[in-house]
């Protein structure tokens, strides 16, 4: 038996709900073999209300992490946080090099819990180095903003123009993840492939414990990419994967609670609706 490779080239959450641990548990769950080159240790410190440390990996150990991956043969791959120019650029440079197509960009720019963007000069980096070179990118409703220039975002039209103009950055598709503070009666998400915007969504979970949702859904989508889906199809059961796996959220401590990565092959998956706009 062969099994699909899948790459995450992220940051490690050393409390495991989000970062690679989050994408090589979803590549798990979608039976693909997932590898991982890593960008960034994020630490929590349990002293002072869980505030984050970042510290980013060397350069050279990055291209031998590269190096080592791309050599296997990858079927589809997805970014996480990338914390320096330079490492976006040599992840660029590396993706394009390989050749890949399936490729899912994940504009990772704060970590959960925090309001602000970690390396705001990172944007342009990011728009020059590594959407070109995406079939799909899926930033939150903070990273829409940034991507777009069109900054807070809180309804679907909102969407929609930040849509258009990530698309023409060089992407072919755009996935925005509404969230919380998207102005909707469910959990929306929104996919334009540059002609249609199709709205996705989902039942609410009144929940806290949603550590890693982000990229859980973008490490699905790669995943279910290199098993063969379309786009379409690929975030479409991305967000039932999601969903589910937010539905049955745990406390970890008193700071954070996961998603439970495991959920939509363990219990009732949860219904998403598709509606063209």
């Amino acid at each position: 038996m062969t099994l699909k490779k899948t790459l995450t080239i992220a940051g490690s959450d050393t409390s495991g709900g989000a970062g690679i641990q989050a994408d090589l548990k979803t590549f798990q769950e979608h039976g693909t073999y997932g590898m991982n080159a890593l960008t960034v240790i994020v630490t929590m410190d349990p002293d002072n209300h869980w505030s984050h440390g970042i510290h980013p990996i060397a350069l050279d150990t990055l291209d031998a992490q590269l190096k080592t991956a791309f050599s296997t043969g990858i079927d589809s791959l997805k970014t996480g946080m990338l914390p320096t120019v330079d490492i976006i650029e040599m992840a660029g440079k590396a993706i394009e090099a390989s050749g890949i197509t399936d490729v899912v960009i994940d504009p990772v720019m704060a970590c959960k819990g925090e309001n602000e963007v970690l390396f705001p000069e990172n944007v342009d980096a990011m728009v020059k180095y590594l959407l070109p070179h995406a079939k799909v990118v899926t930033p939150n409703l903070v990273e829409a903003g940034q991507l777009s220039g069109l900054g807070a975002l809180h309804t679907v039209e909102d969407l929609q123009k930040a849509a258009e103009k990530i698309h023409s950055h060089g992407t072919k598709f755009v996935v925005i993840k509404g969230g919380k503070q998207l102005k909707h009666e469910k959990a929306a998400d929104l996919l334009y492939d540059g002609e249609k915007h199709y709205l996705l969504t989902a039942e609410k979970t009144d929940t806290t414990y949603n550590h890693g949702a982000g990229c859980t859904f973008a490490a699905a989508i790669t995943a279910n990419l290199a098993n063969g889906q379309s786009v379409k199809d690929a975030v479409y059961n991305a967000k039932i994967f999601v969903s589910t796996a937010i539905a049955h959220g745990w406390k970890l401590n008193e700071y954070v609670g996961p998603v439970m990565h495991g959920a939509a092959n363990k219990f009732h998956k949860a219904e998403v609706d598709v509606v063209e706009l």
